[in-house]
């Protein structure tokens, strides 16, 4: 019988599971030094985790809270899809081994969807990385690392209604077991991380609502012994016994295959020498002799979505606890990790005093779409990966290879697009302004040139993720009179609107930062031609800051970025773009007029500060 501990713990935010989802919040938090507590049923971090495929977009993530090293390092790197289909006038049927014949390459990603690459990487090493950050800062701001009570078992959640509209209060009682002792926790915010079968969804009465069709795969991750070419790089093939699909894994040795079953094919009646076998059938004629398998399951495609993703916005759900789906478009470990991404800075800004409650509202419009419009793709998408439904419709192994190269901006993570809110400041005119900037979409890169040391680099490399608005002021030429007399003028009102945001005891770009991209000739501007804006006096020894200037100029090893070009700026009109702390584009307006329409924007959201 469970003993009972005798106060609930205080937090202002608990953490219910310790996935990607809850992990990549949980950094957001730990860089907005919030008190947060984490607890996860299992007695310890993932060892092997199903999930593998790491999208361009999250590995930005990464690269932007300063962790993508180890990741790009140890991971396998997708580059190149093979596309296998029937060989003409070979057998046709599920049951009879027929012959497969390469069609084509295609790239796996276009350079212009991202300049990071998709690489496979197991979930429990991706965990692995983002825990170890968590440790990394702790030690710096606080002493011992962050506690993730493991094993410890969700067993309710409770928002107190009477209380749930005071954001100070501790609303949401959560009752949990921690080796047979019962401990209770007090948060003002929850977060229901914990998967699938998740006890936050069950205790607030939310429903999973969809279906699960009657297609079967399997996956397996295996040593092959094979004469198959395309063993080591991405293969889609089509096959009269079946479909499959090749993921290398990291380490150069292991593949995962994930296998069509035939129609009528039973989960439960599933085993592993069934997966094996038909494996075998759709290689053939190559041989495929499976050394070992490290791992294998079997499911029924289904996707499902929560009704609701909220509790009187204090308990809030993420990844598949408000969202699943087949794991062939590798979508799921990384929305998941994107709605912790989403979430975690929102609520260090509240938490900080900087914004006010109704800030995660948005947390709702954008994570809710984006889940629907997941849930729909990945209907079409798994459609085209099962035969019945190919023959039915006249789908050819060409027309299916072209739709599976168009889907790459969606699987790539980069088709995500939030609707205007306080948050996203859509305008009639921003695509005359920056035309290869969009709105409500993440802030895309080019190679700049920083001013202090002429380091060539991505300009998103001067935005980190470390809760601040940034503010990007592409000036065009300052040694021309009329760019510079602006440039001026709208320093001013920046400062003016910075500084009414920021708390007096606080850095000046604590709160709002700014950066600043020339297009002139690097090597023929002065210092003082530099608006102080832009070099604001910070950090503990009260140093100016030289990092926040860059030219859209010729770099000594590495070529010019051409970074108007990229992003779609006139040189001579300029633009402002507000880029929010998780990257993703705010407002894009003229640098004619700034004072009024910037310091209305951040009005919406930004409390003021004395």
């Amino acid at each position: 019988m469970a003993t009972t501990t005798t106060e609930p713990e205080q937090v202002d935010v608990l953490i219910c599971g310790s996935g990607s989802a809850g992990l990549c919040a949980a950094v957001w938090l730990d860089r907005f030094n919030v008190n947060y507590k984490m607890v996860e049923r299992r007695d310890g971090p993932m060892q092997i985790g199903q999930a593998d495929g790491v999208q361009t977009r999250t590995v930005e993530i990464f690269d932007s809270f300063g962790i993508a090293e180890d990741l790009l390092r140890e991971a396998y790197h997708v580059l190149e899809i093979a596309f296998w289909s029937p060989t003409p006038g070979e057998p046709t049927s599920a049951d009879t081994p027929g012959g497969i014949k390469r069609s084509h390459f295609a790239a796996d990603k276009e350079t212009e969807i991202s300049r990071q690459p998709h690489v496979i990487l197991n979930q429990a090493r991706l965990n692995a990385i983002l825990i170890g950050e968590l440790a990394k800062d702790s030690r710096d701001s606080r002493g011992p690392p962050p506690t993730i009570e493991y094993s410890t078992e969700v067993k309710g959640v409770q928002v107190d209604p009477a209380t749930a509209q005071d954001p100070s209060a501790y609303a949401v009682q959560v009752d949990t077991v921690v080796n047979g002792v019962e401990k209770s926790f007090k948060a003002k915010y929850v977060l229901g991380c914990d998967g699938a079968h998740s006890v936050v969804r069950r205790s607030l009465g939310f429903k999973m609502l969809g279906d699960s069709s009657d297609a079967v795969w399997g996956v397996m991750d295996v040593y092959p012994r094979t004469d198959f070419p395309d063993i080591r790089k991405k293969v889609v093939i089509n096959a009269a016994a079946g479909n499959l699909l090749i993921i290398p894994r990291e380490g150069d040795s292991m593949v995962r295959f994930y296998i069509e079953l035939p129609a009528g094919t039973k989960v439960a009646d599933i085993k592993l020498e069934d997966l094996q076998a038909r494996a075998r059938l759709i290689f053939a004629p190559y041989t495929m002799d499976i050394a070992e398998t490290f791992w294998w399951s079997a499911y029924a495609i289904g996707q499902r979505r929560a009704d609701f993703f909220h509790q009187d916005h204090r308990v809030f759900l993420t990844g598949d606890a408000c969202h699943t789906h087949s794991p062939k478009a590798g979508q799921g470990m990384n929305v998941s990790l994107q709605d912790g991404h989403n979430i975690g800075w929102k609520l260090g800004m509240i938490l900080n005093g900087q914004a006010p409650h109704s800030l995660l509202e948005t947390y709702i419009v954008e994570r809710e779409r984006t889940a629907t419009e997941l849930i729909d793709f990945d209907r079409h998408f798994t459609r085209l990966f099962n035969s019945k439904y190919r023959q039915e419709h006249g789908i050819t192994p060409q027309h299916f290879a072209d739709q599976f190269v168009k889907a790459g901006r969606y699987t790539a993570g980069q088709a995500v697009q939030y609707d205007a809110s306080a948050i996203v400041a859509i305008g009639d005119k921003d695509k005359e302004i920056a035309a290869k900037v969009s709105v409500g979409m993440r802030f895309p890169t080019a190679q700049v040139v920083r001013y202090c040391d002429a380091k060539a680099m991505q300009l998103v490399k001067g935005l980190p993720a470390n809760g601040r608005w940034y503010i990007v002021v592409f000036a065009g030429d300052v040694q021309d009179p009329e760019s510079a007399a602006r440039l001026q003028k709208a320093s001013e009102a920046l400062d003016r609107i910075a500084q009414s945001f920021t708390p007096s005891t606080a850095d000046a770009d604590s709160i709002i930062d700014r950066v600043l991209v020339i297009s002139s000739d690097r090597k023929k501007v002065e210092h003082d031609q530099i608006p102080e804006f832009f070099t604001p006096v910070a950090g503990k020894w009260r140093m100016k800051c030289p990092t926040k200037v860059y030219f859209d100029d010729e770099s000594y090893n590495s070529g010019h970025g051409h970074a108007y070009e990229e992003y779609g700026v006139d040189v001579k009109r300029g633009a402002l773009i507000i880029v929010r702390p998780d990257h993703y584009v705010a407002k894009v307006t003229t640098l004619d007029d700034v004072e009024q329409p910037i310091r209305e924007f951040f009005q919406g959201f930004l409390l003021p500060q004395v």
